[in-house]
């Protein structure tokens, strides 16, 4: 029998069929779930997103816009612009030259750009985008900017893309006139597909022209909105089912100093108002050093909230406590200038579930929400630790429970998932009632294995857990060779049983980081990988899609031997029912070289439906997938036969396999 099931199981994972044994001999385990006996709800937020702006994440990724720093406000104001000859890529000062012109004291508009031209014929600039522009074949692109002809006779503007060696591949030209400001839009039609195309930029006529905010976006992004989101990466997003969305991080909510952390207000209001910051992971890393990253806040505070929405997802924003990076400046503000950091949240929520009447319950209207967001909760600090925090959080609990009773806080126990810090931040946590404290694990595959009990034992009348960031690290934390290989897919699949089996105190739980651009990542490794044209699911994005997918509405419990199935024998289980879709989800891990058959006794379940088995798994521990292959592992389904109130099927070796079965409707 278990020579037979080993080649089966080879057979299932290379092939990707399913199969069933039928012979209810000789089987490895006897689980039991008792259907009717409902152990806790299971939260709608139990499966959701963390998004961070690190890998190229927002700029270069989920915004969509195709020009970097499009409006000259880099700290090396031409960053991403060159000015090459029309042929020979080399400056010419004889055909034109462009120059920085300093525009006030407006810290969201600081600069402008000059061109000078004396042979327009032979004078371009040129736009790299983020590694590249990546432009489809037939796709249209919504290009625009704001100009202001000076002395001389610029009578018009030519956008054009082109690919890595000048050949172009569609354009659009845009007559300019007048004196003033004005904003200039049009429409280019892509004739090749090419994924590292750029934007040349060349005029017609002599003299001097001011260009800013030069922008271009793909007219197909997600909903069709102008200056939107990237559709397939939402998509990537919205196929998770998330529960909800954690924003805008991650440590760039920190800084590395506090001048540099992440202030959601100025991400709102008109895009050329808001002002750019410097991304606090531009130089982290010397193995990944991209001192051309920054934020531009096009996906600000209004679009994640927006994006939420879409997604059907709670909104979870996390705002600074007035810390900067513990691993960086670690720079604290003083007590007795803390207000300002408070005010933000209070006025966060007023923006976000404000009347209209109100100060920023206006500023939402005015973009185009007059409903509120109906916001419910939100975290205070990142992953900050010691007493510093804790003092700081009392101030803010106190300050948003008095104003906003109902919302809930989310609190942090640190960077780390033990140790003296972690200790300290729940101790103290607990004594102060906390509500939701956010646990962060970053650590090699076997700890995950063994840690499938970690929430068995902790204290049912402490806070409730919010594991708010965890991946396996196939190598080491940041290191930059760690992989999305299935061994640590796998792991991390079994510890998701053991935060599923504790869902009457685990309510929340997000994997990190969501996004890596290929070209442009420094930190390793990541749910989602990206370049300007494709993306793909990595083996640990196919696991969170299929517990988020099966979420369920009531946890059950799922026994072998009267015990819980928490790594007897590789095996590591949990099980749910769903009251609303009338069905049973059981999730199965076998984290083990070999293949186990069982036998699933359906306890006071009634006549049972038709029967699925969703199965997720590779032979080999370090299989990966990527852009040539982005769904060599992924979910294979095929239909199971329950028989009785039994269900009798094989899991293979290092394999997911989810039953699912329809339940009799009550």
């Amino acid at each position: 029998m278990k020579l037979i099931t080993q080649a089966l199981t080879i057979l299932v994972l290379l092939t990707g069929c399913s199969y069933v044994l039928w012979s209810q001999d000789d089987v490895d385990h006897q689980l039991t779930v008792d259907v009717a006996d409902t152990r806790a709800a299971i939260q709608p937020t139990m499966y959701g997103i963390f998004f961070e702006d690190i890998n190229f994440a927002a700029d270069g990724g989920l915004y969509a816009e195709m020009v970097k720093n499009r409006n000259f406000e880099f700290e090396l104001p031409k960053t991403g612009w060159v000015e090459p000859t029309s042929d020979r890529f080399s400056l010419n000062e004889d055909s034109g030259r462009s120059t920085i012109i300093k525009n006030g004291e407006d810290p969201a508009d600081l600069n402008f750009l000059r061109v000078t031209l004396m042979n327009p014929d032979n004078y371009t600039l040129i736009n790299e985008g983020f590694r590249g522009m990546g432009v489809r074949e037939g796709a249209s692109y919504d290009v625009s900017v704001h100009a202001r002809p000076g002395k001389g006779s610029v009578t018009a503007i030519r956008f054009e893309l082109i690919d890595t060696v000048g050949t172009s591949l569609g354009s659009t030209t845009l007559p300019v006139a007048g004196t003033s400001w004005q904003e200039y839009t049009g429409t280019l039609r892509a004739t090749a597909t090419e994924q590292k195309a750029r934007l040349r930029i060349t005029f017609t006529g002599t003299g001097e022209i001011d260009l800013d905010m030069i922008s271009l976006f793909p007219q197909d992004t997600w909903k069709g909105r102008k200056q939107g989101l990237r559709k397939d990466l939402v998509q990537l997003l919205a196929d998770l089912e998330p529960g909800f969305l954690r924003f805008p991080g991650g440590c760039i909510v920190e800084g590395r100093t506090l001048d540099r952390r992440y202030q959601w207000k100025k991400t709102v209001g008109p895009i050329e108002e808001r002002e750019l910051l410097v991304n606090r992971w531009n130089t982290e890393f010397d193995h990944r050093p991209t001192p051309d990253y920054y934020q531009s806040f096009g996906l600000g505070f209004f679009e994640y909230f927006q994006l939420a929405e879409d997604l059907g997802a709670e909104p979870l924003p996390i705002l600074s406590c007035g810390m900067a990076c513990q691993f960086n400046t670690g720079e604290v503000v003083p007590m007795d200038e803390l207000d300002p950091y408070v005010q933000d949240a209070l006025d966060l929520i007023e923006f976000a579930n404000g009347d209209t009447a109100t100060r920023w319950g206006k500023l939402r209207a005015d973009m185009g929400h007059p409903e509120p967001f109906a916001m419910k909760y939100i975290g205070v600090g990142n992953e900050q630790w010691g007493p510093d925090y804790i003092e700081r959080y009392r101030v803010f609990e106190a300050s948003i429970k008095k104003q906003h009773p109902d919302i809930v806080i989310i609190s942090g126990s640190g960077p780390f998932p033990d140790g003296e810090q972690f200790e300290y931040g729940m101790e103290q946590l607990t004594e102060l009632d906390a509500e939701i404290v956010d646990e962060h694990y970053y650590r090699p595959p076997n700890w995950f294995r063994q840690n499938a009990t970690r929430y068995d034992s902790y204290d049912r009348d402490g806070p409730k857990i919010f594991a708010g960031e965890y991946a396996a690290q196939s190598v080491a934390i940041a290191s930059p060779d760690n992989e999305n290989n299935w061994e640590c897919a796998l792991a991390e699949a079994a510890f998701m049983t053991g935060l599923e089996r504790n869902a009457d105190l685990v309510v929340m739980t997000s994997y990190a980081p969501l996004m890596a651009h290929a070209d442009g990542w420094q930190w390793t490794p990541d749910l989602i990988w990206f370049n300007n044209l494709e993306s793909y699911g990595t083996p640990n994005y196919y696991v969170q899609k299929l517990f988020a997918n099966h979420a369920g509405t009531d946890l059950l419990h799922i026994t072998s031997n009267g015990e819980a199935v928490t790594g007897q024998q590789d095996l590591y289980a949990s099980a749910v029912k769903d009251r609303e879709r009338g069905q049973l989800y059981i999730k199965v891990a076998n984290t083990g070289a070999e293949a186990h058959s069982v036998r699933i006794e359906l306890a006071n379940a009634g006549s049972l439906g038709e029967a699925t088995a969703l199965t997720l798994g590779s032979p080999e521990g370090e299989t990966l997938n990527s852009f040539a292959a982005p769904r060599r592992i992924s979910p294979r389904e095929q239909p199971l036969v329950v028989e009785g109130d039994q269900l009798v099927a094989d899991v293979p070796a290092k394999s997911l396999v989810i039953y699912r079965v329809d339940l009799p409707a009550r």
